[in-house]
């Protein structure tokens, strides 16, 4: 066995290193299986691809041989808050324990780090529009006297979508660069010199490939002096690339261009008077344009849009207000190093405009080739007071590989959720993966005793009118057995509505998505003792609840990915075109890894106990519904409500052969 694997396992097994030296640790076959595995791949700059299954400790199996083996090790986690978890809390443990002295480095996008130059810009500023933004203003300007790293986490109070953070944080069309006068305090280069030192640098999923991209994030030096790299929640990487490796603009931007030349004026004499008009031509026309979309479907194709008339001539007023806007900041672009980053912003989203609309004339300064339209989707998305209109490459298989090929670097892909019926085929391909090194390392838990699955009988199908309404009275004995203590888990944000209105008046304590912060939404269900969350499909992930106050799972349909998605629908189109088979190939997989997500939330330890319930009927009725049922965790099955009752009376009646789906 290689040194690297050895050292690995004996750090993790009963005596090690880990068990002596950290409180409640307990060796796991599984851990040792997945740790060795992970080990030989570093040590021979190989790719593995390993779905651990939940409780069999991956993290600390990926981080012990990327610590033993010191290497410098780059780990991309899919969230900011699994980030700050990693670095803050698992990484420090695992060093300790194993007496490593590694310097390690916590690297995120230029977003999330206060911006001294645009925080001067903004003090006294009349764009705040409450006193409440005024006093958070103020306390943001007290923290930045005393903070370290200029992590905008470390205000907790400030929300995630407040309108405050890109006033006071840059972009890398912003960014003035080595020539800002605050260049030598920049915490985004302070962060960057810290990673370049370090051995083992944390970083989520979206620097990672913003990086890989060439999005210029400012952090291009650091990737291609790492010698492994560790992808962990790996499932989400394939759609996250796709927007990385395609552009778009947005209608925050544009806003946000228009206000910053105007508070680049202070400086110049008489850039107000040449800019106030152009500036609000933008802004008139972004107005305009978004009433235009009014009626569209929130998400959809260039042609649909384009289609409506009011909308096809709000982007051409669009695209003239923005061109006028260049014209009236460029000769002023010598006069302030803001100007001139606000005339290269303009000339950009210019460029990106043209493009998404499909002009291929060339414009002043931009001499880009058009993209070829084939392999690419050009679609927009609406939000509640703007839009979005963006360019997805339908494959980032190519791109993924050939980054990953030019690293020489060994790359670990691991997650919960990979595997397909035992197969990792699927996110192979949309990875660019050729014959990978694969492990599937199912969870450790006694699922049997710990766990039961119910499949109701008698609901119509999902799609028949009245599936909601049957879909509650179904649940409703279970909730009772439970006493809540329930995540009902939706395919659509209508159904969520719809339950939450039927289970108003019930016993137990309500947490609807949408109604407060997700994270002050799963403190007060774990507080509750008894309560019952709903969630949609972006709860599908982090919600952890340890303990009592979740035994039950509900999942109201299979996962299929929703007909509106029109990047979705192309990628389906093209596997027909090239003679695939699109359900087989794309939707059944992707929904098979969707459901396993929601199915994950339920038995979090080892003392856990919980019942999932799958109340799709597809999956008794429908051939490709064991396809399914072949990829969750060995459950007992059961079509009849009274085993759900037996199991929360916690009577010892095992579940019989008759009663088994």
């Amino acid at each position: 066995m290689p040194q690297l694997s050895q050292a690995s396992r004996e750090a993790l097994s009963d005596g090690g290193a880990l068990a002596t030296r950290l409180d409640a640790f307990a060796a796991r076959d599984a851990q040792l299986r997945l740790t060795g595995a992970i080990a030989d791949a570093i040590e021979q700059r190989d790719v593995l691809l390993a779905e651990a299954g939940t409780g069999t400790g991956k993290t600390y199996a990926y981080l012990v041989p990327a610590l033993l083996s010191g290497l410098k090790t780059i780990v991309s986690t899919g969230t900011r808050a699994l980030q700050d978890q990693l670095y803050h809390r698992d990484l420090p443990r695992v060093r300790d324990a194993l007496g490593v002295g590694l310097k390690s480095a916590l690297l995120k996008g230029r977003a999330n780090y206060l911006c001294r130059y645009r925080l001067q810009q903004a003090k006294g500023e009349p764009r705040f529009t409450s006193r409440e933004q005024v006093d958070q203003f103020q306390r943001i300007v007290a923290w930045s006297g005393r903070t370290q790293f200029g992590d905008m986490a470390e205000l907790a109070a400030l929300a995630e979508d407040s309108p405050l953070l890109p006033m006071v944080t840059s972009t890398v069309d912003n960014c003035l660069g080595s020539e800002c006068p605050f260049w030598e305090e920049c915490f985004v280069v302070q962060a960057r010199q810290r990673a370049q030192a370090a051995d083992v640098v944390v970083v989520n999923h979206h620097l990672l490939l913003a990086d890989l991209a060439l999005k210029q994030e400012g952090f291009g030096e650091i990737l291609p002096g790492a010698q492994t790299f560790v992808i962990d929640e790996a499932h989400q990487l394939p759609e996250l690339a796709a927007n990385f490796f395609g552009e778009g603009f947005g209608m925050r931007p544009l806003q946000e261009l228009a206000r910053d030349c105007l508070a680049e004026c202070k400086d110049v004499p008489g850039a107000l008077a040449s800019l106030q008009e152009p500036v609000r031509a933008i802004e008139q026309s972004l107005r305009e344009l978004r009433l235009a979309m009014e009626g569209l479907p929130v998400r959809g194709t260039r042609e649909r849009a384009l289609g409506k008339p009011e909308v096809a001539q709000g982007f051409d007023t669009l695209t003239a207000s923005l061109a006028q806007l260049f014209e009236a900041v460029l000769p002023m672009a010598d006069s302030s190093l803001g100007l001139e980053a606000c005339a290269a912003r303009a000339r950009e989203l210019s460029a990106r405009l043209l493009r998404w609309l499909g002009e291929d004339e060339p414009i002043p300064g931009f001499d880009d080739e058009p993209l070829p339209a084939s392999a690419d989707v050009f679609w927009y998305e609406l939000t509640q007071r703007g839009f979005r209109c963006q360019r997805t490459p339908l494959d980032v298989s190519g791109p993924l590989r050939e980054h990953r090929e030019r690293s020489h670097a060994a790359w670990i892909f691991t997650s919960a959720t990979l595997a397909v019926g035992g197969d990792f085929d699927h996110v192979a391909t949309r990875l660019g993966l050729e014959d990978p090194q694969t492990l599937l390392q199912p969870s450790p838990f006694d699922w049997e005793r710990q766990a039961l699955c119910y499949l109701p009988a008698g609901l119509p199908d999902p799609n028949a009118r009245g599936y909601g309404t049957a879909l509650i009275a179904t649940l409703w004995p279970v909730l009772q057995a439970s006493d809540g203590r329930a995540f009902l888990l939706f395919a659509s944000h209508r159904a969520l509505r719809e339950a939450a209105e039927t289970l108003r008046d019930g016993p137990w304590p309500l947490f609807v998505q949408g109604e407060a912060p997700r994270a002050t939404l799963l403190q007060r269900f774990r507080e509750s003792g008894n309560g019952v969350l709903l969630g949609a499909a972006s709860f599908r992930e982090g919600v952890d609840v340890v303990g009592d106050a979740l035994s039950v799972v509900v999942i109201d349909k299979l996962p299929f990915a929703a007909p509106d998605d029109p990047v979705f629908e192309a990628r389906l189109d093209a596997i027909r075109r090239s003679g695939g088979n699109p359900f087989r190939d794309e939707q059944l997989p992707q929904a098979v890894i969707a459901l396993k997500q929601g199915v994950g939330r339920l038995i979090r330890s080892e003392t856990d106990r919980g019942v999932l319930v799958l109340c799709d009927p597809r999956l008794s009725g429908k051939s490709y519904g064991r396809v399914f049922l072949d990829s969750l965790p060995p459950f007992a099955r059961t079509r009849r409500v009274e085993d759900v009752q037996a199991f929360f009376a916690r009577e010892s009646a095992p579940v019989t052969e008759e009663s088994r789906a």
